[in-house]
């Protein structure tokens, strides 16, 4: 099965494409969709959009994973921004007809890592060493997204 892990964000959404069958996982692909804070808003999410739905056409996922919202409320802004960036992902998955589902932060922690209050570089350590990856996928927006992707495949 072939599932797409997606770390929105609206300078940076990671990425990660895995083939999860038979007790092994193995890397599709897996990068960024980088915009510039010097652009318009509605330019930013359309360029986010689009990489999404070409990252969609080429790797080809059945299932898609995003993180499960958390917003601290002392920043309703950085909340604001990031529901625009989760309703464009929403869009072309959605769009894309993939299954789409939302998983805790805390349980993509544990299942990679034992622990529900793993640091992000703790995280990307193991993906790194389940994937076999000479070195940590950088930014670790990268492994953020595989996390999520390899935690829906250990759960099957």
């Amino acid at each position: 099965m072939r599932i797409l892990g997606v770390d929105p964000g609206l300078e940076i959404t990671g990425y990660g494409v895995i083939e999860a069958g038979n007790r092994q996982i193995k890397l599709v692909e897996a990068g960024v969709i980088k915009t510039s804070y010097k652009q318009k808003l509605q330019d930013r999410l359309i360029e986010i959009y689009d990489g999404l739905i070409e990252v969609i056409k080429e790797t080809l996922p059945e299932i898609a994973v995003i993180e499960k919202i958390y917003s601290h409320y002392k920043h309703p802004t950085t909340a604001i921004l990031m529901g625009h960036t989760r309703g464009v992902v929403y869009l072309a998955i959605r769009k894309s007809n993939i299954t789409l589902f939302e998983c805790p932060a805390k349980t993509v922690k544990k299942s990679l890592t034992g622990n529900g209050n793993a640091s992000k570089e703790q995280v990307a350590r193991m993906v790194q060493a389940y994937l076999n990856l000479k070195r940590i996928p950088q930014p670790l927006d990268i492994s953020d997204a595989l996390a999520l992707a390899m935690s829906h495949a250990f759960k099957k």
